[in-house]
């Protein structure tokens, strides 16, 4: 009875966890999944950060930037082939969150530009940063830090050093 008792106790205690380690985020109708970043090397001006936003509501909302605590700037930046050249720009009126679609800010397309670092990203840190959306408002989300030229977290942060909860 007593082995019952304690497998109950840690399967809830586990099941309660978890959401804390989900590594998600919200704010109004949107759903912040899996924000990550790389690592960068010494002297690095500049760094991306990707995640996965939903958009359950009924209508569209725009992220518009944002600010870290490691970067003069946070911008939407896009990244697009032209003639075998990569571009990238950024997106001065933002990115459209359409009503109940999911957009992916991912390598080598639509991502967060952390601008003018104040340091290396390392693997063994974390990254704050607040997320501006025009309707939903402001959220504070953290950047799990990956290995530098790492293609993405695996099934969606296997391979991340994720933040300790309450840190």
């Amino acid at each position: 009875m007593r082995t019952t008792v304690l497998a109950l106790v840690a399967a809830f205690s586990l099941s309660t966890a978890l959401p804390a380690l989900a590594h998600d985020f919200k704010v109004g109708t949107l759903q912040i999944e899996h924000p990550w970043t790389r690592a960068t090397p010494p002297g690095a001006k500049t760094g991306a950060g990707f995640m996965v936003i939903t958009n359950t509501g009924d209508a569209p909302d725009r992220l518009t930037g944002g600010t870290s605590p490691i970067s003069t700037k946070m911008e939407v930046h896009t990244m697009t082939m032209d003639g075998g050249v990569m571009k990238m720009r950024q997106l001065t009126d933002g990115l459209e969150i359409p009503a109940g679609e999911t957009v992916a800010l991912k390598p080598g397309g639509n991502h967060m530009m952390f601008v003018g670092l104040d340091h290396a990203i390392t693997e063994d840190e974390k990254v704050t940063a607040t997320l501006d959306f025009e309707k939903a408002g402001k959220v504070d989300v953290t950047f799990a830090v990956t290995p530098p030229g790492a293609p993405g977290p695996k099934n969606g942060h296997g391979d991340m050093k994720m933040p300790k909860a309450n840190q």
